[in-house]
């Protein structure tokens, strides 16, 4: 049986965390609330739900996140150190350790009814990872180095992507991040990221000056643009925008992006030396 379109939103401005978590949050709750809750979900039913499989595509303001694979002790100490360079500071319920997000990465957050779509979560998170090496190849011309960890790594030491995903009851959140720019790189030298002692973070635009690859200033939004139909391609199924038509979800997002637009200018690097 054919796949049902993915539904995608790109967001015009850089969203703060908690009210994006949030998002996903209701948008999971939406999907959640129009399956059969009396019985495990069978094939047939899940095919006849009404709710949209749903790709969000944006930017953070700056923000560090923490995973659940670190103790309080850990936690607390990260967070005081960190709110000081300018960025917020947020506990998460997705897998991993602490990494960061900002302007100059894309982030998305694939909102997938995976049972309906008859997809094991570690095939979600090979066809992320397939996705993004094929985005960094294909569309960049960026090698792309073989690493035994999840993500997508330009050396064994530099890592342009990283993937961390939560799924409940078949349906996930969180997903990706891939920095394009050189803006985050900044952010991520006051972190191990993900709990990668001997990892530091690169960027596109970073790998192709290293290969002495002069370009274009990269486009973020066309580069979203240009994610949001490989999804499609990855997955075996149309892409189309999300439209006012999914009334819920579409005034849900809207809210946000008021959200984001009121927030301001936000600090371009950290604001000073937090080591």
């Amino acid at each position: 049986m054919a796949l049902r379109p993915i539904l995608y939103h790109i967001f015009p401005k850089p969203l703060p965390y908690l009210p994006a978590l949030a998002l996903q949050e209701r948008i999971h709750s939406i999907q959640a609330r129009s399956r059969d809750h009396d019985k495990p979900p069978s094939q047939t039913a899940l095919q006849m739900s009404t709710h949209p499989d749903i790709l969000l595509l944006l930017e953070h303001r700056p923000v560090y996140t923490a995973g659940r694979r670190q103790d309080a002790q850990e936690l607390d100490e990260e967070r005081r150190r960190l709110e000081k360079s300018g960025a917020e500071w947020v506990a998460t319920q997705r897998g991993g350790e602490t990494t960061y997000h900002g302007p100059g990465q894309i982030v998305g957050y694939p909102l997938f009814d995976l049972t309906r779509m008859g997809i094991r979560t570690r095939d979600h998170v090979c066809r992320t990872q397939t996705l993004l090496k094929n985005f960094v190849q294909q569309r960049h011309h960026v090698p792309v180095y073989e690493s035994a960890h999840t993500g997508v790594f330009f050396s064994d030491t530099e890592k342009l992507a990283s993937i961390g995903m939560q799924v409940r009851h078949g349906l996930t959140s969180h997903g990706f991040a891939i920095n394009i720019t050189s803006e985050p790189l900044s952010w991520f030298n006051q972190v191990v990221a993900c709990g990668l002692a001997d990892v530091r973070a690169a960027s596109i635009q970073s790998a192709k000056e290293k290969s002495n690859e002069k370009g274009q200033e990269l486009d973020i939004l066309q580069e979203r643009k240009v994610l949001a139909k490989m999804y499609g391609e990855v997955y075996g199924t149309e892409i189309e925008p999300l439209s006012p038509q999914q009334e819920e979800i579409w005034d849900a997002v809207k809210e946000v992006e008021e959200i984001a637009n009121k927030a301001g200018d936000w600090p371009r690097a950290p604001v000073r030396s937090i080591n």
